[in-house]
């Protein structure tokens, strides 16, 4: 059966998750969904992409997932159907897309299938799930709408280096309070060209890159790259983010002696 994929900003208090599924299960019994994430602060496309971008490779061929985030549809920011790497995204082409993918699409169409309701406060629901059941059914993508040439495109800021330095800031904070930046393993590597170095943050400072959280002892504060390449500061067996005083954009510098 395909796969179906759901991430918003929706949390689990209220009916919106609830309804999603049961459009989908109404229209496809048997489908497989899966949560990816429904806890992104609200409206914040920047977390979300992150998420969706470290998780998607990891779904087979012919998945599709629906982005239920900042879903508005206007003129300049039409509802869009993606396929890359044999897979499917639907979702508010508002510059999410750009900040998961790479490399252009292989497939990008303006969704102008008509919704469900007269109401359009749920796009989600009365448009989306009708998008991906139309795929998942394995019908023509191009019924779905017009074809796109390009993305609306929404930048990251990227660290900011010298010889010696690397600012950088906080990408994303998880479940556990570890803190993820936009520093990756191989900008590190390319400055620092194995120099003694410092992690600078608040008023802390880390001068040692661990393979794991229990490199150090329970409540100690430890930096490493994660399993996605990124420079992450964590507490072993606490809560960093909290505990450190930091949050999402919030600087983070190294320094190369």
């Amino acid at each position: 059966m395909p796969i179906i994929t759901l991430t918003s900003d929706w949390g689990l208090k209220d009916h919106y998750l609830a309804a999603v599924k049961g459009s989908i299960l109404k229209r496809l019994p048997g489908c497989t969904i899966v949560d990816i994430t429904h806890s992104i602060p609200p409206f914040n496309i920047e977390q979300a992409a992150f998420v969706v971008k470290n998780a998607y490779p990891y779904f087979p061929d012919g998945t599709i997932h629906i982005l239920g985030i900042n879903t508005e549809e206007s003129d300049k920011l039409p509802h869009t159907v993606i396929e890359i790497n044999n897979q499917f995204f639907i979702g508010t082409d508002n510059g999410i897309f750009s900040l998961i993918f790479d490399k252009q699409p292989d497939r990008i169409l303006e969704l102008n299938i008509p919704q469900d309701s007269d109401f359009f406060t749920f796009s989600t629901r009365d448009r989306f799930v009708k998008a991906a059941i139309h795929i998942a059914q394995n019908k023509p993508l191009k019924e779905l709408g017009e074809p796109k040439s390009k993305l609306n495109e929404k930048m990251l800021f990227k660290p900011v280096t010298d010889q010696n330095n690397i600012k950088g800031h906080v990408l994303y904070i998880d479940g556990y309070q570890n803190i993820i930046t936009n520093i990756e393993e191989s900008l590190f590597k390319e400055i620092g060209r194995g120099r003694k170095f410092s992690i600078l943050f608040r008023t802390y400072s880390i001068t040692k890159i661990s393979k794991s959280y229990t490199d150090v002892a329970p409540g100690e504060i430890v930096a490493l790259f994660d399993s996605n390449r990124y420079l992450e500061i964590a507490m072993n067996q606490g809560n960093a983010a909290g505990l450190l005083g930091m949050d999402y954009k919030d600087m983070v510098r190294i320094e190369f002696i």
